[in-house]
């Protein structure tokens, strides 16, 4: 079973996406009570909207790294 992530603030992707993944795992058994299940519901809830800001942070990131540069990424003919 998945543990609780300590912190919002200092978990990271990853561990909020497998917390993501497992807790769907879990949600898939029919004969979880519906109390547990409201729960999970809201814990995975909770990892989305973590996995979402970090995405966001990642992607601000980036927009600021490459902001200044320009970088061409073509692909070159293997031919």
């Amino acid at each position: 079973m998945a543990t609780k992530l300590n912190s919002k603030n200092d978990t990271s992707f990853e561990d909020s996406l497998k917390e993501l993944e497992d807790i769907l795992a879990q949600l898939e058994n029919p004969q979880i009570p519906l109390s547990e299940l409201v729960d999970k519901y809201g814990r995975a809830r909770e990892c989305l909207d973590i996995c979402r800001k970090r995405l966001e942070s990642a992607e601000l990131a980036v927009k600021k790294f490459s902001k200044n540069s320009f970088e061409d990424f073509s692909l070159e003919d293997d031919e």
